[in-house]
């Protein structure tokens, strides 16, 4: 990098919305309690252990292979995990849509393993990624799907460099940049592996990649395979992000600084502060990587993600990354920004070059749910989900509970903190005939577990009363109401 940036004034960023959500803390109570029970569990698991031989697979420490777990996250599966697995994992026999029908199970070996009862249960459907409701089994979509397998079979067998490409991924990507307003787009088989192997292929040896602390796991082994040097700003803090990128650009030694984000964070519901981490991008000469997975199609008056929601131009973001799987009911990711950058991704990205290509029916059910998204109907999906968002939370917060991230994001995320309330309030709420998800250790810090709730512009106002009436219940039942802002 050239140029004296770090001698600039610093950024006033009383100029930008830094709002990205809110976070409410918990009392000492909680805490002290929370670190008390899993603690006492963990002992009398370690008693448990050397008492009785348990009924898994266990190291055999060959020299030469490394361990798969090591002491602690074996204890933590066995006694921790092992105990609320039931509400983790269950398997389910229809469309994720507005309901579901979730296959019931039963263990008679406390959780060691699982046998089907040979019944199911049909629940509403607050855990699947289906913010627009394109996850249909009938309609357009699915149409588009069928006709795409009858004409080019499931899949291609191939990679998109060699014999993997056909008409169809052509025109999503042209269909993709158009949507979202840049020059070119690429699309692949895999959303994981859009990151994964994309970024190797963007960064490298010299480059600096300042990643928010919060990045999903697919961003950070992509940098780990870039061998980019990698620094952690705090969640969503513009002010920490300036200190790292100042000091870095005062060294002097890295051929670029690349600042990686999320647009929406899949576990905290919050939204980035866009215009200003744009603003000090082009202060400081840096670059901006950004991931929509969960905003494109679920944020924006035109459903193009962060960059509507905030306004931002998305020329201004170097590298635009996003998903099929959460808005447009199918699988696969893209990359998208300018045509010189999709040339090079072409030509270097690991994804294209050696994953398998997108299968043709997944194709043509995203093309027709970005059709669709061009339409009258398909923005009243968009402004549904938004009603919808903002009606849940609101009510979530009359209830007492504590729910975390910014009111647009469809990801409603409401805070139990231990283990065993994910556990009881998953059993309550799934015999109530609601299906949602928990969340817990290690995909969140060891004391925030919480239920994560998923919006769709497919659920109506009557199933969203039925399932605000359930929690409601269960939350009075088990003392959920840990909110101090009643």
């Amino acid at each position: 990098m050239v140029g004296n940036y770090a001698g600039l004034p610093l950024m006033d960023w009383s100029q930008y919305d830094t709002f990205h959500g809110d976070f409410e803390k918990c009392s000492l109570f909680i805490v002290v309690f929370g670190h008390l029970g899993f603690y006492l569990l963990m002992f009398f698991g370690f008693i448990n252990e050397l008492l009785f031989t348990p009924k898994v697979a266990t190291e055999r420490n060959r020299e030469g292979y490394a361990p798969l777990y090591n002491s602690f996250e074996q204890l933590f599966l066995r006694y921790v995990y092992r105990r609320v697995r039931h509400c983790f994992n269950r398997p389910i026999c229809s469309t994720p849509a507005a309901e579901v029908t979730v296959k019931e199970r039963y263990t008679d070996d406390y959780n060691w393993t699982f046998k089907f009862t040979g019944t199911e249960r049909r629940c509403i459907n607050l855990g699947s990624y289906n913010y627009l409701g394109f996850a249909e089994p009938a309609g357009p979509c699915a149409d588009a799907a069928a006709e795409a397998a009858r004409r080019y079979g499931l899949a291609l067998a191939s990679s998109r460099a060699e014999l993997g490409s056909c008409a169809l991924h052509k025109e999503l990507e042209e269909t993709t940049a158009r949507f979202l307003g840049v020059e070119a787009a690429i699309v692949f088989g895999m959303g994981f592996a859009t990151n994964s192997l994309g970024l190797p292929g963007l960064l490298g040896p010299g480059t600096l990649a300042l990643s928010d602390e919060n990045n999903h796991v697919s961003l950070i082994l992509g940098l780990r395979l870039a061998r980019a040097a990698v620094r952690v700003f705090r969640h969503n803090d513009l002010v920490h992000l300036e200190q790292l990128a100042r000091a870095a650009i005062a060294e002097r030694r890295w051929t670029k600084i690349v600042i990686v984000l999320e647009g929406v964070y899949s576990m905290e519901g919050s939204i980035v502060p866009l215009q200003g981490v744009v603003a000090l991008k082009k202060r400081l000469g840096l670059q901006l990587y950004l991931d929509e997975a969960h905003s494109v199609g679920a944020l924006g008056a035109h459903a193009r993600g962060v960059t509507d929601h905030c306004g931002v131009d998305p020329n201004d973001v170097d590298v635009l990354m996003g998903t099929f799987t959460k808005s447009f009911g199918a699988a696969g990711g893209y990359i998208a920004g300018s045509a010189k950058l999709i040339r090079w991704i072409r030509a270097h990205g690991h994804a294209h070059t050696y994953a398998h290509a997108m299968s043709p029916p997944m194709a043509a059910q995203v093309l027709a749910a970005m059709r669709a998204l061009c339409t009258p109907h398909g923005l009243l999906r968009v402004r549904k989900l938004r009603d919808n968002t903002h009606y849940f939370r609101r009510r979530l917060r009359e209830m007492g509970v504590v729910t975390y991230g910014h009111r647009d994001s469809p990801v409603v995320p409401m805070m139990v903190y231990a283990m065993s309330n994910v556990s009881a309030t998953v059993e309550r709420l799934t015999a109530r005939g609601i299906a949602v998800v928990g969340v817990g250790f290690p995909a969140t810090p060891l004391f925030k577990s919480r239920l994560r709730f998923c919006m769709s512009a497919a659920h109506n106002r009557e199933q969203l009363d039925t399932c605000l009436a359930a929690i409601q219940e269960v939350v009075e039942e088990l003392g959920l109401q840990y909110s101090r802002h009643r």
